[in-house]
């Protein structure tokens, strides 16, 4: 293993970097070519079958089986003419990727041979072996039975000779068994809620649409160094090895200038991801060594996901290329910053207002804090169901660790939005206010700045911040679906904003004016949900103790977090808004807890190989080595000289054998853990049981062999170490 070790390091010395070279000079020439936008679908289709595509993307209207076979046509001529041969329903399943089933556009003809086809009902509905995905006991292993339905408001796309097709998975009786149903269930209830609230302000708004606006972080490693470490490439993190003597202290990789390699590795992702309509808009240097960020242009919350999953496939396959591997989990590397996707999120009418932004008059500024004040209650209320959302089992060593948010839930606005929160607290609305206090507060009101983006300054320690015009959801994982954030957020503030619109009018129909009612009841959620807004630093341990005095909840373990799902409040919530049923949320919960613990058995099976079939012989073999020299010592030296010599060398030998023994005995103390937890039969028991039983000898057998790193003879050591793994350019 050492000297594949230096094989894989002098391989990475000879890379040469991959040229990449745009047929065309400008991105608009060539961004969208391999997605069947509305341009395309108005040369494909028929006037009648472009208007039923139109409708049900913009109306939520369905789409008849005449309609659809035309659209099957349309959708295939235009695939076959850009290369494709085969088509996919285009998913995600309850795993962490998506999945896909290629068809080929073939069927026998009569007079032999084959002829290409597709037809409506192929489009619409496939039905895939749902066997193998997880479900939680909503199906059994031997109901294969789901189905693949096409979801029409995210365009179809080619990826090299495959038309994919985006869609929605749910199993023969109708639960969903996918992230994108409950979302796109979410995104319709958040669109009802707030377009009834809208209509307090603006009556011609009839649509409100929630915008996401993903920031990827990911490392890159050198593909052969990669290969040299098992660990990395079974669990996605290094479940071993000592820090750097330089890692990130300085500060100096922070924006800096992009490696050469990884540039040509950004610029080919560019491109491919511009074919397929990713606005890619920013590409940065991220704060830890070969630690790097894509962000890009804001869209619509189902279409921005589809293109997160879609881009974390492009740059594995891109990564290859340039001999890099590229690494989602969400803290790779101990010691230094993990890998967060925060979730810029806002709502926006269909009369091209972002409710989040300030406007010019006390009206449109009062839909603006309706909204803001809205959306920090709905945070209050769910603050374990948002952390539920979020927290799994790599995200889980990120938060709370000096570089991403706290596992405490908070909200942070800034100056401006808190002091006109504060003013408006003390403001006295639960009586008919004076034509006086009318105007002081509607002036107050009024004199919001337009665009806050430089009145609110960014608190990175908030796992939830807002940020000028939009709330940032700072906690989420790399790794992670963007869904499941987004569909318990978009559920909350709908939930919320539903609770809201019932008090208000239910004060109007007391004869209370309309804005006073407002007040009144947003005065009311601005001193209930005061304990959640939070300006200063997360990451001190003031704050932890703060958080307490104020009620908020701190849970870092992941089976504890997950039963927020199991809450009855939060089953009512989402069954009343039609986005889950009880079924659907327990087998959820029951996935979550068997992801948990095949995550840490996994862990634990790869560490305690590594311990016992590389470390161990390898720094017995280094003990072996001294005994030997000092033997030698004792024949060459006399018997003072060699007491003198040998000394340093007997404490080091008897080092190198404490850690030995210390590994052997915890991996064998693991092993007993994890059969002790295999036998249980009850998932969430089952997960306990890895958290406090297993979990914990991960760092105490880390912890002597990264002891054992700066012992052992460099030439032996097995595994790249993180000088090498960080540094590569």
């Amino acid at each position: 293993m050492a000297t594949f070790r230096f094989m894989a390091l002098e391989k990475t010395l000879q890379r040469e970097p991959v040229i990449v070279k745009r047929e065309q000079n400008l991105t608009s020439d060539f961004y969208g070519i391999q997605v069947f936008d509305r341009p395309k679908m108005k040369k494909y289709l028929s006037k009648e079958a472009y208007k039923a595509v139109c409708d049900a993307v913009d109306e939520s209207t369905p789409i008849d089986r005449k309609m659809a076979d035309q659209i099957a046509q349309g959708m295939k001529s235009w695939a076959i003419e850009n290369g494709a041969t085969h088509y996919t329903h285009w998913f995600h399943p309850l795993t962490d990727g998506t999945a896909e089933k290629h068809d080929a556009f073939i069927t026998p003809a009569e007079t032999g041979g084959v002829v290409e086809s597709f037809s409506g009902s192929l489009l619409a509905q496939q039905e895939p072996d749902a066997s193998s995905f997880p479900s939680g006991g909503i199906r059994q292993t031997f109901e294969a039975r789901g189905y693949t339905a096409w979801d029409a408001s995210s365009p179809a796309f080619i990826v090299e000779n495959t038309l994919c097709i985006p869609t929605v998975f749910i199993s023969y009786t109708g639960e969903a068994l996918d992230y994108k149903t409950p979302l796109l269930r979410a995104l319709s209830a958040v669109d009802k809620a707030a377009t009834t609230v809208c209509q307090y302000f603006d009556k011609n708004v009839t649509k409100v649409t929630a915008n996401l606006g993903w920031e990827q972080e990911y490392f890159l490693i050198d593909e052969a160094l990669y290969h040299a470490r098992p660990d990395l490439m079974l669990t996605g993190r290094t479940l071993m090895g000592h820090s750097s003597a330089k890692d990130q202290q300085l500060d100096d990789h922070y924006f800096s200038s992009i490696p050469t390699r990884v540039f040509r590795f950004m610029e080919d992702l560019e491109n491919e991801a511009y074919k397929l309509g990713i606005p890619i808009k920013t590409r940065h240097n991220e704060v830890a060594p070969n630690q790097f960020e894509v962000a890009p242009i804001y869209e619509e919350a189902n279409l921005a996901n589809d293109h997160n999953q879609l881009i974390m496939d492009l740059m594995k396959k891109i990564a290859r290329r340039h001999n890099f591997q590229v690494l989602f989990h969400e803290k790779p590397f101990a010691g230094i910053n993990g890998s967060g996707k925060h979730n810029n999120w806002s709502l926006t009418t269909d009369t091209g207002v972002n409710l989040y932004s300030p406007g010019k008059n006390p009206k449109s500024n009062l839909q603006f804090l309706t909204f803001v004040i809205n959306t920090i209650k709905a945070v209050y209320d769910n603050q374990d169901l948002l952390r539920a959302s979020i927290l799994n089992a790599p995200n889980q060593h990120r938060l709370g660790a000096n570089e991403a948010p706290p596992a405490i839930m908070s909200v942070f606005l800034g100056t401006e939005v808190s002091n006109m929160l504060d003013h408006m607290e003390e403001t006295v609305v639960e009586r008919k206010m004076t034509p006086d206090e009318k105007t002081a507060l509607k002036l107050n009101i009024g004199r919001i700045p337009e665009i806050l983006l430089d009145n609110t300054d960014r608190n990175r320690t908030s796992p939830f911040a807002f940020t000028g015009n939009r709330f940032e959801f700072r906690a989420v994982g790399s790794s992670a679906n963007c869904a499941s954030a987004m569909i318990a957020l978009n559920s909350a503030v709908a939930a919320q904003l539903n609770r809201f619109s019932k008090e208000v009018d239910s004060l109007i129909e007391k004869g209370i004016k309309k804005d006073e009612a407002i007040f009144q009841v947003l005065k009311k959620l601005i001193i209930e949900s005061k304990p959640i807004r939070f300006d200063g630093n997360g990451y001190s341990d003031e704050w932890v103790v703060e958080a307490e005095k104020r009620g908020l909840t701190n849970i870092r373990s992941v089976p504890k977090a997950l039963e927020a799902y199991l809450h009855p409040r939060v089953k009512k919530m989402f069954a009343d808004l039609g986005v889950l049923t009880e079924s659907e949320i327990e087998g959820r919960v029951e996935v979550e807890y068997e992801k948990f613990t095949k995550k840490i058995q996994i862990e634990a099976r790869v560490l305690g190989d590594l311990a016992i079939n590389h470390i161990v012989p390898t720094a017995v073999q280094y003990q072996t080595m001294l005994l030997e020299n000092v033997k030698n010592m004792k024949t060459v030296f006399s018997e003072d000289e060699f007491k003198q010599l040998a000394s340093g060398r007997m404490e080091l030998i008897k080092e190198v054998g404490g850690h030995v023994s210390a590994v052997k005995a915890k991996v064998k103390e693991m092993i007993e853990a994890r059969k002790v937890a295999n036998i249980i039969e009850d998932g969430k028991e089952k997960a306990f049981a890895y958290e406090n039983t297993v979990k914990p000898y991960l760092d105490d057998i880390r912890y002597h062999i990264d002891k054992l790193e700066l012992i052992v003879d460099n030439e032996l050591w097995p595994l790249p170490k993180y000088r090498e793994l960080l540094f590569v350019r």
